[in-house]
């Protein structure tokens, strides 16, 4: 597996080696050892898999309290990943890094603790799978306006034929803070 650094260097891309032929394929979606060498000693708590239509944006969420560290990736289908540095000392606060997760390039990314994390569906369906540190805490739980002018996520929101075609949750809609009211860690 290959790991490389994003913009924000604690957010990693995670590449990994793909073994095919006639039957199929293989590759490893986790491997402790490669983590350890990249200098991350994460240990996954839970499990999560969704499945969204075309259009369905989720995010951008975060814990202040019990902050999650996500492995994130897509098994079927297409998503514009999204996260969001939500730390005060660093010097990436307030910046996002973003890729198109797929089914086709089988990447991942590492999203440490202290991030902003959605996604935008760019398929007609996705099925999402993601690994976190920290257990889901409801009375923790944030999120940062997915069109936050200040930090200006560049959403891809033609491939889904416009604004006018994204569809939030409740929650995202109505809870979502713009940047500066939004709160943040340490």
């Amino acid at each position: 597996m290959e790991v490389i650094p994003t913009e924000i260097p604690d957010v990693l891309e995670l590449v990994p080696k793909v073994f095919g032929d006639e039957r199929g394929f293989f590759l490893e979606t986790w491997n402790a050892q490669v983590f350890a060498e990249a200098g991350l000693h994460a240990s996954f708590v839970q499990d999560n898999w969704s499945r969204s239509r075309r259009g369905i944006l989720r995010g951008l969420h975060y814990q202040i309290n019990n902050a999650q560290g996500k492995l994130v990736r897509v098994t079927r289908g297409s998503v514009f990943d999204v996260a969001v540095d939500m730390r005060r000392s660093s010097s990436s606060y307030g910046h996002y890094t973003a890729r198109v997760l797929s089914e086709e390039n089988r990447r991942a990314l590492w999203i440490p603790p202290g991030f902003a994390h959605g996604f935008l569906v760019l398929s007609s369906e996705a099925d999402f799978v993601y690994k976190v540190t920290e257990f889901y805490d409801p009375s923790s739980d944030r999120t940062l306006a997915w069109n936050d002018p200040t930090v200006a996520v560049p959403w891809p929101l033609e491939e889904i034929g416009g604004a006018s075609l994204v569809q939030l949750s409740e929650k995202d809609r109505t809870k979502g803070a713009n940047f500066e009211r939004a709160e943040s860690f340490a």
